[in-house]
């Protein structure tokens, strides 16, 4: 059978550095321009600079074991690794050769034309290069080696319909101890369950499932955290979790206006400093990912504090809104260390401990940026994370592939994580219209 060649795009590269190795028998070929570019990343502080960084030391290493234009085998069960570059001859006249984009379609043509037999195939995570290869006559695939769920839509939701019989809802109701059969539904912990009549749709109970062997939860009906009070069931359910102790990892997705953040924030201070105070949690930290963070922030006036002023300001709004507007409060309980506003960046590589933390806009994140993060969590120490899969600033990853979707995914079979999907803009009229239909 005959190999493959994998021409490789920039955006494939960065998007996972192990991506050298994961075309099996075939052969790859990373073209020179490519390297180019993957050195313009290196210094970055984030997943891609360390996706750069790993696929730099991999070339490293295959050079030292023969030569790299030539081809190095990558290891004994797969195929050979090059780096070439182009031949001017083959790219069509309409594309611009100063172009970095055209220039790997050049490689890739220049491999078709050295190796008529075999099959040239172009991995990219560029819309757009899929749609250049193949006007120019070239076979184009997505690098789909880290999604998680094949659609976006059918990333758990942490809520579900469950047909009962109609005693089972006054038992529930009665109080009684009711479980769900392991043979009627394929459940996961911390589950929010919509109980409803087999004979009557409108009779319906709402419960938390906690397993098999453990009966049915009543949804706590919390009226005041912080001064917020949910809006709907989806809210009820997020509170539900969020001020469980015994749930240290928690998820919230949400389109803007859905209250995700806001709810977790009012749930740290109220574990920390309201009237429901938990003594394991110390302090409220809050933290979203700067992105794009390496390019954009110099370009910024003023001191580090204020350039980054911009990303986290919607952090400091639902602080200062829970506060009742009191700025001088707000910063009284910073000054004092019992809450932390701070990017991401600064949060990686330490270990925190008897902290309630929030992680917003966690879409943002790859899977190995969030793993990162997740490991470093100390004892007694909830972790929150918030955002929108739908709105995602960083162009290496999408709704398949980023750490919140991941999270939610790998947590959702164990009982010390919990999730709620929120669907229902409370923001205002305007902000759940603009979600629903711009």
């Amino acid at each position: 059978m005959s190999k493959n060649i994998y021409v490789l795009d920039t955006s494939a590269c960065l998007t996972d550095g192990n991506v050298l190795t994961s075309f099996g028998n075939n052969d790859v070929v990373l073209p020179l321009k490519v390297l180019d570019e993957i050195d313009g990343h290196k210094k970055r502080q984030d997943g891609v600079g360390a996706n750069a960084r790993f696929i730099i030391r991999t070339l490293d290493s295959l050079r030292e074991k023969g030569n790299l234009n030539k081809g190095v085998k990558i290891d004994d069960s797969r195929g050979t690794l090059s780096v070439k570059n182009y031949d001017p001859s083959v790219i069509p006249t309409d594309l611009d050769i100063n172009c970095a984009d055209n220039q790997i379609i050049a490689t890739a043509l220049t491999e078709k034309k050295a190796s008529p037999r075999k099959k040239v195939i172009v991995v990219t995570r560029d819309i757009n290069m899929r749609v250049k290869c193949d006007s120019v006559g070239l076979l184009c695939e997505d690098y789909q080696n880290h999604e998680i769920v094949s659609d976006p839509d059918a990333v758990y939701v942490g809520f579900v319909d469950h047909l009962v019989d109609d005693q089972f809802i006054d038992h529930f109701y009665a109080g009684d101890d009711v479980y769900i059969e392991e043979d009627s539904a394929v459940l996961y912990p911390n589950q929010f369950l919509m109980l409803v009549s087999s004979s009557n749709e409108k009779k319906t109970a709402l419960a938390m499932f906690i397993n098999y062997n453990t009966p049915l939860k009543k949804i706590h009906k919390f009226d005041n955290i912080w001064g917020i009070k949910p809006k709907n069931k989806e809210q009820s359910f997020a509170f539900s979790i969020l001020m469980n102790a015994d749930i240290p990892v928690v998820s919230l997705i949400g389109k803007a206006g859905t209250g995700k953040t806001l709810l977790a924030i009012a749930a740290g201070l109220e574990q920390i400093m309201g009237g429901q105070g938990n003594e394991t949690y110390r302090k409220l930290i809050v933290s979203r990912p700067i992105q794009p963070m390496g390019k954009d922030i110099g370009y910024l006036p003023g001191t580090l504090e204020e350039k980054l002023l911009p990303w986290l300001a919607p952090i400091q709004d639902n602080l200062e809104y829970l506060m009742g507007n009191d700025k001088r409060a707000m910063q009284d309980h910073i000054d004092k260390g019992i809450i932390e506003v701070e990017a991401l960046t600064y949060i990686r590589g330490r270990s925190i401990s008897n902290a309630f933390i929030i992680i917003d806009e966690a879409q943002n994140l790859t899977n190995h940026e969030l793993k990162t993060i997740l490991t470093r969590v100390g004892e007694n120490t909830k972790i929150v994370l918030t955002g929108d899969i739908d709105q995602i600033d960083n162009i290496y990853i999408d709704e398949k592939t980023n750490g919140l979707t991941y999270a939610v995914e790998k947590f959702k079979e164990y009982d010390l994580a919990g999730h709620i999907t929120l669907s229902k803009g409370e923001r205002s009229k305007v902000a759940s219209l603009a979600a629903k239909i711009l």
